[in-house]
Parts: structure tokens; sequence; C-alpha cells
């Protein structure tokens, strides 16, 4: 399979050394979202498995647990994909801008999760996911002057995100 039937840079199948290019960014990508993903993480599994997050009074419309996994990894691979294809773009200011946005989107996602888990500091985390919110529109905004597909990649995570701060912000409330 060739990268360009990812949604990757069109002509790639005709270049191998670009293909292998653009396979060795797809991956750092990848490894750089997965850094992210652990960063964040770390604290999440102390936290439910001692059971201060189960303590939490959280809104009726709290997904099941189950959810977070499958929902996340698949959120995950779409953000790396849309970073990827910024990265495949040709260069300039608004390529570098949106790949800027990109990392400061992934740090905020990783930080809301440490803020949340990890600190236990359910106030600081809802706040935080406002930055986050809006960092993921400033990205989406500006890949989408840089990559036609980009931004659609990042729909999922918006509105996922958009549901997560008014989950957030209740939980911050109930538990005030």
């Amino acid at each position: 399979m060739h990268l360009s039937e990812l949604g990757g840079s069109e002509g790639l199948e005709h270049n191998p050394t670009l293909n292998r290019e653009s396979a060795v960014a797809l991956g750092a990508f990848g490894a750089i979202t997965a850094g992210a993903v652990y960063l964040g993480a770390r604290g999440t599994r102390e936290a439910v498995s001692q059971g201060w997050y189960k303590r939490l009074k959280k809104p009726p419309f709290q997904p099941p647990g189950a959810l977070f996994g499958p929902v996340w990894t698949t959120l995950y691979a779409l953000i790396a994909v849309s970073g990827w294809r910024i990265w495949g773009s040709p260069a300039g200011t608004k390529r570098s801008k949106a790949l800027g946005l990109w990392f400061v989107q992934l740090g905020l996602n990783a930080a809301w999760s440490h803020l949340f888990f990890r600190k236990r500091d359910v106030r600081a985390a809802a706040v935080e996911n406002w930055a986050l919110l809006g960092s993921i529109v400033a990205y989406t905004a500006a890949a989408s002057g840089v990559d036609r597909k980009a931004p659609y990649l990042m729909a999922p995570y918006l509105g996922w995100v958009t549901f997560a701060n008014v989950l957030s912000t209740d939980i911050a409330r109930r538990n005030a």
C-alpha cells in the first residue's frame, strides 16, 4: 500500500524515496503523539485504580469507561495523520504556523490528563480544557489553509473535546 492511499501527498507512489521519507515522517508523528499519550496517561491508571476517579461526582451523561480507550486511540491516530499531512505540504509560513499549533494542541492534550488525573485538580483541568479546545480550533483553521484533508481529520477530535469540555466543567462544578 502506498502512503497516498492514506490520504497523503499526491504523487508519492511515483517516487520511492519520498514515499520512504513520508513513511518515516508518519512514524515520527505517530511516535510523537504516542509520547504525548504516555505523558498524559502516567497518572490516569493510578487515579482510576486507587478509586479517586470513581469517587468523583459525575454527570449522568458521563460515557462508560470502556468507551474512552477505543475513542482516544482513534482520535490520536487521526491527530497524527493530520499533522503528517501538514508536514507533507509545501514549506512556508502557513505550514510552519499549522505545525506549531499542532504541537501546542498535543501538549495541551497531555497537560489536561496531568492536571486532572495526576494533580487531581479538576478545576484547573476544566480551565485548561478551554485552552485545549481553542488550540484545536486554531490548528484546524491554520491547517485548512495548508491542506484540504487535514482539518477534516481533526473534526472528530474537535467534537470529542467539545463534549469533554462540557463534561470536565460539570465535574469541576459538582466536585468544587
